[in-house]
Parts: structure tokens; C-alpha cells; sequence
């Protein structure tokens, strides 16, 4: 039986390009990023900005004046006082929870016109003081007399001063206290998947992207203009030269002894916004709207820590056994190359029977997932992954790749830090 009660129509996206970052704060922020993207979306559609029911924006890392960033861009994006804005955040996730928080709504009648997506922008993430240099200075602002504060200045160490990079907290897991590569490098252990084949998925990446930006398939970029006047029209994480002997001169990052997963085959940091406009039946017969496909399902999952880039089987197998579909009968597939290890990995997993006995609880093997359905315009090592902005990037993505090929269903699916998975399954219109 379908899981959507009721209808709920994708009638356009946009995203930003994504933009690497270069060791030093990129020229966007977060809100900069939405704000861009939004605003040309919703200037080419038939209503106004403040017809809107809602915005909803997924975030993982937001700045410190941006906290509620879904209600700042509201209102940067002229929707008006009187239209909600609200952030969400599950991690990598977070710009799908934010199309499946908008779901939820539209289902039960509580809105009928949506802006859901994702945003961050990571080269900005902080620098932190450390607990010690915090508990220092505290001290120091207790101290009330210059002889209590030149006695306290001994316990002062230059040590205190080295900076903690925010965002390798927030990518280190505080339950099994790994970061996300080391979940990788379990991935790549369990399945037997070696080096050359990291590098070999990271290379095809590129390749694609390449090949889909020479023949325009990123219709869905939104260009942007900084202050300076710098254009900026496409992804720019793109090595046009990668290779394999090029990426097999890079050392292991997560475990330096004994690893595989490289910067190379890893996912790149990223800042980037993704948007896409939902309605259900009555707002597209109320504006006068052309449908350009649905989400016809959506799954969450939850799996082990460590092994969290297996999310995409956890989420995508019970979608499929719901619609009676096997793999080759869905038309593209995108799952978020958080790490060319995970994606490998997700396939080898469904191949694997005693894994689709134990964990998915299914008679014996899945079957092999075609590389030729797979990410067929590359994926997050060639692009970038903007935490909170994939997972809505992958379902607006998923949605023009089978537009332009003709194609009618395709399944979105995304691994999560702490051990989760989503998917969604598109139909085109």
C-alpha cells in the first residue's frame, strides 16, 4: 500500500553551487546561501512569497546569530511577518527532514504550500576556546582585586590557547567517539573494500560531474554575486585532472596507520543551499501550478554508530518491500557520497545475504544495485556535501535526472551521523 495518504507534489527547486572550502571563511553565510537560492525560486513562481503556509529549513551548523536561520531567510526572502519559519536538523539529514517535516504538514491539512530545504555553510564553522581557557578565564573575571588576578595569572598556560576546530566536534560521534571517517573505515574492514576502490569511485565521481556539467545537467543552480563582484555559476570542488595515481599519493586521514579513506574519496566541506517548493492538490489547482513530479514515500532508519553509512539500506529496503519494487526496477538511484567507502559499502551490503538476513530481517540477498542508475552525475566527493543542505540536493537532483531522461521513479537516500538512514522515493510527472 502507498505510504502518502494524500498527494504531495514537488513543483520546483534551486540550489546554490557548491563552494569548497578553503581553509578560511568562505564568502557566504548560511542565510546569504538561502536567501540567494529562495529568492530566485520564488520570483518565478505565479504567487506571492507571503502565500507561502510555511519555511522550512534543515541546518546542522548554524551560526550563533542565526539560530532560528529558517525564520531569518523568511523573512530576507520578503515571505512577510505573518509566515513561519523554522530550522530543523538530523545531522546530515537535515535538509530531508526538512521536506519530510513539510510532508507531515501537508498530510494532515496543517499547509498546503511549503519551502523546505537545506543550508550550511561549514567554512565558517567556529573555532572554539577549550574547556580549559574557559575555565580560565572565568576565574580570571572572578577575581575581584589586581592581587587576586596576579595570582591567578600563574595558572595561566600558553596550551590554553590552542583552538578547537568546531566542526571536527560535530563530526565526531559522543556515543562511540569516532569521527564519521572512522565509521568509514569499519565500512571498508567489514566488506573487504581496499583502497583502489575508494579511489577508483572517487575518480568516476569527478568523471561524471565533469560530464554533467559540459552537458548542463545542473539546471537547478542558482548563480551568485558577492560583494566583490566574483560570479560564481558552478560547483567549484570538481578535479577535472583526478586520477587515481593522483589520489593514491594522498595519506589515510582517519587512521593513519592502518586506513584507506583519504581526503580524495571522501566527501568534500562545503557551503551550499537547496530549496524545493511542495504543495498538495489544492494549492496546485488554487495557483494554477505544473507539478514537475511527487514523493510518493519516505523512511527513516536507525542503525549502529559506527556502521552509520549504511543508513541508505536501513531507510531506502523498507520502501521498496512497501511498493513491491526490487533495485533494477527503480530508474536512478542517489545516495549521498558522504564516502566513496560508505556508498561501496551500501551496495556490497544488499549483495550480501547474511547482511539482508540479520539486519534487514529479508529472506537472503537483495541484489546488485546497476552502478550505471547510481549517481549518475557524480555525487558529494566531486560536489561537496553542505551538511545540512544534501539531503534536500538529492531529491531535487534525483527528480530533473529522471525528467530529463524520461525516467518515472527514483529512490534518495542519505547516511547520518549517529547512526541513521534516509530515503525518499520520487515519481516524475
Amino acid at each position: 500500500m502507498p505510504f502518502m495518504t494524500t498527494p504531495v507534489y514537488i513543483i520546483d527547486g534551486a540550489r546554490t553551487p557548491f563552494l569548497k572550502a578553503r581553509n578560511a571563511p568562505g564568502p557566504f553565510a548560511a542565510s546569504d546561501l538561502a536567501t540567494a537560492a529562495g529568492s530566485a525560486l520564488l520570483m518565478r513562481q505565479p504567487f506571492a512569497p507571503d502565500q507561502l503556509d510555511e519555511v522550512i529549513l534543515g541546518c546542522a551548523s548554524p551560526s550563533p546569530d542565526e539560530v532560528n536561520i529558517g525564520r531569518v531567510v523568511a523573512l530576507r526572502m520578503g515571505c512577510g511577518v505573518k509566515v513561519p519559519g523554522w530550522t530543523v536538523m538530523r545531522n546530515c539529514a537535515s535538509g530531508m527532514q526538512a521536506l519530510d517535516s513539510a510532508i507531515a504538514n501537508l498530510q494532515t491539512g496543517r499547509s498546503q504550500l511549503v519551502l523546505a530545504g537545506g543550508v550550511d555553510a561549514l567554512s565558517r564553522a567556529p573555532l572554539l576556546f577549550s574547556d580549559a581557557m574557559v575555565r580560565w578565564l572565568s576565574g580570571w573575571y572572578a577575581a575581584k582585586t589586581f592581587g587576586q588576578k596576579l595570582a591567578h595569572m600563574r595558572h595561566f598556560r600558553l596550551g590554553h590557547l590552542a583552538p578547537v576546530i568546531g566542526i571536527m566536534k560535530g563530526l565526531t560521534d559522543p556515543v562511540v567517539g569516532q569521527l564519521m571517517g572512522q565509521t568509514a573505515e569499519n565500512l571498508a574492514w567489514r566488506f573487504g573494500i581496499t583502497r583502489d576502490d575508494m579511489d577508483a569511485f572517487a575518480v568516476e565521481s569527478h568523471r561524471r560531474v565533469a560530464a554533467a556539467q559540459d552537458a548542463g545537467h545542473f539546471a537547478e543552480i542558482v548563480p551568485l554575486i558577492d560583494r566583490d563582484g566574483t560570479l560564481y555559476q558552478a560547483d567549484d570542488g570538481l578535479r577535472r585532472d583526478a586520477s587515481a595515481s593522483g589520489l593514491a599519493k594522498l595519506k589515510p586521514f582517519f587512521d593513519k596507520h592502518y586506513g584507506r579513506v583519504t581526503a580524495g574519496n571522501s566527501s568534500q566541506i562545503t557551503d551550499g543551499a537547496t530549496w524545493l517548493l511542495l504543495a498538495s492538490e489544492a494549492a496546485v489547482v488554487r495557483h494554477g501550478l505544473t507539478p514537475l513530479g511527487r514523493i510518493a514515500d519516505s523512511q527513516w532508519a536507525g542503525l549502529a554508530p559506527e556502521q552509520m553509512g549504511l543508513g541508505p539500506v536501513h531507510a531506502a529496503t523498507p520502501i521498496l518491500q512497501r511498493h513491491g519494487l526490487r533495485l533494477h526496477d527503480v530508474d536512478f538511484w542517489e545516495i549521498n557520497e558522504a564516502f566513496a567507502a560508505q556508498v561501496i559499502a551500501c551496495r556490497r551490503a544488499w549483495q550480501d545475504a547474511g547482511y539482508c538476513r540479520e539486519q534487514l530481517g529479508l529472506d537472503g540477498a537483495l541484489g546488485a544495485l546497476d552502478a550505471a542508475r547510481l549517481n549518475v552525475d557524480g555525487g558529494a566527493v566531486a560536489l561537496g556535501h553542505p551538511v545540512g543542505a544534501s539531503g534536500a540536493r538529492i531529491v531535487l537532483h534525483l527528480l530533473h535526472s529522471l525528467r530529463r531522461t524520461g525516467g518515472r521513479r527514483g529512490v534518495a537516500a542519505i547516511c547520518i551521523g549517529g547512526g541513521q538512514g534516509g530515503a525518499m522515493l520520487v515519481e516524475a510527472l
